[in-house]
C-alpha cells in the first residue's frame, strides 16, 4: 500500500523532508550529466567511453599506439585549419582552446584532500561499524575485481555512475523503502555485534579539538 510505503520511508529520513538528489549530489556540470539532464551530452560522453572501451577490450587496442594516432590525427586537424583560415572565412585556433582551467586543478586538490581527512578519520576506528563497513566493501571491491579486468571494472564503475542515479530518481519512494528495511537489518545485526564484541577492544584515548 503507498501510505505504508510513505511511512517506512519518513522513517529512514528521520521524519525529515527528504532533499533532492539533485541537491545531495551537488549543482554543477557533473551532475547535471549523471543525471541525463543534457540527454545529448551525457549521450556522448556514454558513447564516447564505450567506443574507448571497445578499442582497448575488443579490439585490443594497445594505449601507446592509439594515444599516438590521436596526437598525429589532431596535428593534421590544426596544420589544416591553420593554415586553410586565410584562404576560408575560418576563424585561427588559439592556443587557450587546448589550456585547462586552473579551477579544474583546484578542484581536483580539494577533492584528494577530502578524500585523505576521511580516509584517515575512518582508519582511526573512531566509527567501529563505519570502519567495518568500508573494510567489507574494500574487501568486495577486491573480490569482484579478481574476475575483471582494470578496464573493465572501471567501465563497469562508468555505467553505474551513469544510470544508477538517474534509475533512483525515477524509483526513488521504492528504492528507499527497500534501503530502509536493509537499514534497519544492519543497524540491528551491528547493534548486537557492538554490544558483544566491539566495545570489549580498549581504544585510544581521544584528543580534545581545539578550535
Amino acid at each position: 500500500m503507498p501510505t505504508h510505503r510513505t511511512a517506512h520511508t519518513s522513517g529512514f529520513t528521520g521524519g525529515h523532508h527528504q532533499r533532492p538528489l539533485h541537491a545531495l549530489l551537488g549543482r554543477g556540470k557533473l551532475t547535471e550529466i549523471m543525471l541525463w539532464r543534457d540527454k545529448k551530452l551525457s549521450a556522448a560522453i556514454l558513447g564516447g567511453f564505450s567506443f574507448i572501451w571497445f578499442l582497448f577490450e575488443v579490439v585490443e587496442y594497445n594505449l601507446i599506439p592509439l594515444l599516438c594516432h590521436i596526437l598525429i590525427a589532431v596535428m593534421l586537424i590544426l596544420f589544416v585549419w591553420y593554415n586553410a583560415a586565410g584562404l576560408i572565412t575560418w576563424n585561427i585556433p588559439e592556443v587557450y582552446y587546448f589550456e585547462i582551467p586552473e579551477s579544474t586543478f583546484i578542484f581536483l586538490y580539494n577533492k584528494l584532500n577530502w578524500f585523505l581527512v576521511k580516509f584517515y578519520d575512518i582508519s582511526t576506528g573512531k566509527d567501529l561499524t563505519f570502519f567495518f563497513l568500508t573494510i567489507s566493501g574494500l574487501w568486495l571491491i577486491s573480490a569482484i575485481g579478481n574476475y575483471f579486468s582494470t578496464l573493465n571494472l572501471l567501465y563497469l564503475l562508468f555505467l553505474c555512475i551513469m544510470s544508477v542515479p538517474v534509475m533512483y530518481e525515477r524509483y526513488e519512494e521504492e528504492v528507499d523503502y527497500l534501503a530502509n528495511r536493509g537499514n534497519q537489518d544492519v543497524r540491528r545485526f551491528f547493534r548486537t555485534l557492538d554490544s558483544k564484541f566491539l566495545n570489549k577492544i580498549p581504544r585510544g584515548p581521544v584528543k580534545p579539538k581545539y578550535k
